[in-house]
Order: structure tokens, then C-alpha cells, then sequence
């Protein structure tokens, strides 16, 4: 029989197919921020800050919100939020104001987060993984798109706010289409179906062990993208030798070695390798690209890397998710919503690290930080790979 969730799951990938483009449109219009708001493009980046403010303030409710509400209304209300941010920060002149804004957009990333996770492993429980590293999927799709758009908007003298405009009039109709679709009744999917919660463990899972090591793994994933994400257009401008356009198309290449591995993923997880595989691989092949294009200092050498880049920080908080969910099956939202909490502190500390490094120390270490925490992402992964070869029977 059909899945009946089909139609809300398409909802919900494309609530995240917009999200892409929001989480480098500061990025890409940093210059035009900056003239707008009369402040300084450091100023601007940490406009990515506020949005890592507002995503850990909801996160120390918002799961709560979405086993006690359900999925539905949280993801609706994400939506509007995020129709607030799309608008508000191409239409002001004041840098207060779209602080607010992005923090709001944090709000929102929460409430999306919190909701659409938990309602795809109810909606799909035999297929969790790829369903939900398809969000990534759906992530990269836009945001390889948008630098194309930004293009297109200047070449055709079009005002860059319209950008967030067209997100925005898209963010509110598939809001109002989510209000009819039906979602998974989640106080009924921990004793029906595929996915009842897990008996058969060999050892109690341990929030405080393997758990926080998942945790800490949302932190270090993300770190890595919002590295990227935030500075890859500066950094070929800086320690390459790009034009500003060339830099900024750097954006795209990343995104597409993103679109790439989430699909490889889609098609091999749970088949071919497994979660946590895949989270020590990962980190591994982005040492590897890191350490090449610190070594060798040129445009080919930076597009592989970026795009090598792409390929392999996409997916991997994504994954955690799903780990910690297999872990601690009762309380999905809850226990997923301390991951996005370790993930929305990288949003806010990292572009602040960042931000002070390069000011003292110079663009490449940006690559130096980066390297490290691939290291200590690896490490992580080891350890809770041995902790699920002991839980699981």
C-alpha cells in the first residue's frame, strides 16, 4: 500500500530545499548587507550568530513542544517564522533590527528541526536513514542554486532582496500546504509498526557516554560547514587570489559536493554502510581535501577541495540525529533537540572564534581550525562505533 505521507514528507523536504539557500545568503550577500545596514562585513557574518542565538534558546523547548503538540504545528509555525526573516532583513536599514531577524531564523531552524526529524523516522521508520539524510539532500539542492540566482539578479540589475522575497512567498504557501497534509500520529508510533521502541539491547544506552559523544559530534559537523559555509567565498579571495564573482561561485561547488554524497547516501546507507561508518569516513576524506589546499595554494587545487568539501561534511548531522534517535527511541524530539543544541553552539561560537583568528592570525586558519576538528569529529565516531557494537544485540 502507498505510503501516505509521501505528499507531507515532499512538504517537508521543501521547507529544507529552501533552507540551503537561507544558510548562505548572508554569505552571499555580505557586501550588500553591509552598504545596507552602514556596518562592516564582520559585523555582517556575525548576523549568522544570531541565528545560532535564536536556534539554542528554542532548542531547550521546542522538542518538548514537538512530543507534547505533535510534529505538524511545529514545522507550520517554522515556516511563518522563516517568512518573517525573509523579509525583514532585504527591508530594514537597521542592523538591531536584522539581528532580531536572524534570531528568529534561529527560532525557526529549531522548530523545523525538532518536527520534521521525528515525523520522517514515523513516516518512513523502515527507511529512517536515507529519509532523513535526504534532508541534506534537499538542503544542498538549494543551496547550489542560489549563487546562480545572485548572479542573475545582478546581471540583470534586479534589486538582491528579491532573493529573499521569492523564499519567503514560497516559505508561506508551503506553509498553508502543510496545514492540510496528514503526519504520523507520534504518540501512537512507540507501540505500532516498525517503529517500536528498541528492546533488544545488549546494554542500556547512556546519554552520558555514547550519547554525549553523538552530541558532541552534532557540535563538530556543523562547525565544519559553518566554517565553510561563512568564509569559503573570503577564503578564495584571500589565500587563492580569486575575483569577488569567481570566490562566490565557490559557494556552488561546495553545494554540489553536497548534493553528491547526500545521494550516495540516500542509495547506501543501512545497505551498504552504516551510520556511524560513514561519520568516521567522512571526517577523514575532509582532512584529507584540508590539508591539500593548505599545502598546495591554487585555483584548481580549490575548487577539488571545495567541492571534496561538500562531498564530505554533508550528511553527518543528519546522521547523528538519526544515531541518537536509534539510541534513545522513547524520547526521539528530546534527545534529538540536545544534537541541534550542540549544533546551533557551533553557529554561534565558531563565526566568534573564527572571526578573531582571522583578524590575528590571517584567512588560513580557517583551514587550520577546520583540520582539527575533523580530527576530534573522527575520534568521536570511533568511540561511539564500539559503544553501539556493545548496546545492540
Amino acid at each position: 500500500m502507498k505510503n501516505p505521507y509521501i505528499k507531507s514528507s515532499l512538504g517537508m523536504y521543501i521547507n529544507y530545499f529552501m533552507l540551503g539557500m537561507i544558510n548562505i545568503i548572508i554569505a552571499a550577500n555580505m557586501e550588500n548587507l553591509s552598504g545596507r545596514y552602514g556596518v562592516t562585513v564582520a559585523k555582517i557574518s556575525l548576523l549568522v550568530t544570531a541565528i545560532g542565538i535564536g536556534k539554542l534558546l528554542a532548542l531547550f523547548f521546542v522538542g518538548y513542544l514537538a512530543d507534547r503538540w505533535g510534529r505538524k504545528p511545529v514545522i507550520i509555525i517554522a515556516n511563518f517564522l522563516y517568512l518573517l526573516f525573509l523579509v525583514g532583513i532585504p527591508t530594514t536599514t537597521s542592523y538591531v533590527l536584522a539581528f532580531i531577524f536572524a534570531v528568529s531564523a534561529g527560532i525557526a531552524n529549531s522548530l523545523l528541526d525538532s518536527g520534521t526529524y521525528p515525523a520522517l523516522t514515523e513516516a518512513f521508520p523502515k527507511t529512517a536513514s536515507s529519509a532523513s539524510v535526504l534532508v541534506k539532500a534537499s538542503v544542498a539542492i538549494g543551496a547550489t542554486l542560489l549563487p546562480f540566482i545572485m548572479a542573475f539578479l545582478v546581471a540583470n540589475h534586479i534589486f538582491w532582496g528579491w532573493a529573499f522575497f521569492g523564499m519567503g512567498l514560497l516559505y508561506l504557501l508551503n506553509g498553508i500546504y502543510l496545514i492540510f497534509m496528514p503526519f504520523p500520529n507520534h504518540k501512537l508510533v512507540s507501540t505500532k509498526g516498525g517503529d517500536a521502541i528498541q528492546t533488544d539491547f545488549k546494554e542500556q544506552p547512556k546519554l552520558l557516554s555514547e550519547g554525549l559523544a553523538v552530541i558532541l559530534i552534532g557540535f563538530t559537523s556543523t562547525a565544519l560547514i559553518v566554517v565553510w559555509e561563512t568564509w569559503l567565498p573570503q577564503l578564495g579571495i584571500q589565500l587563492i587570489g580569486l575575483e569577488s564573482n569567481q570566490a562566490v561561485q565557490l559557494l556552488s561547488y561546495f553545494s554540489i559536493g553536497a548534493l553528491v554524497s547526500v545521494l550516495l547516501l540516500a542509495i547506501m546507507l543501512d545497505k551498504f554502510i552504516s551510520p556511524i561508518m560513514v561519520a568516521i569516513i567522512y571526517p577523514l576524506g575532509a582532512l584529507v581535501s584540508m590539508l591539500i589546499l593548505l599545502i598546495v595554494e591554487s585555483s584548481g587545487i580549490a575548487l577539488v577541495s571545495t567541492f571534496l568539501m561538500g562531498l564530505f561534511t554533508s550528511g553527518i548531522l543528519q546522521l547523528a540525529l538519526s544515531i541518537m534517535m536509534k539510541l534513545f527511541p522513547a524520547n526521539k524530539a528530546i534527545t534529538s533537540s540536545y544534537v541541534n543544541i550542540a549544533s546551533s553552539l557551533a553557529f554561534i561560537l565558531v563565526p566568534l572564534i573564527i572571526s578573531g583568528l582571522v583578524s590575528s592570525m590571517g584567512i588560513s586558519v580557517t583551514l587550520i581550525f577546520s583540520i582539527v576538528i575533523a580530527v576530534v569529529s573522527v575520534a568521536l565516531a570511533v568511540f561511539v562505533l564500539g559503544r553501539i557494537k556493545k548496546i545492540f544485540a
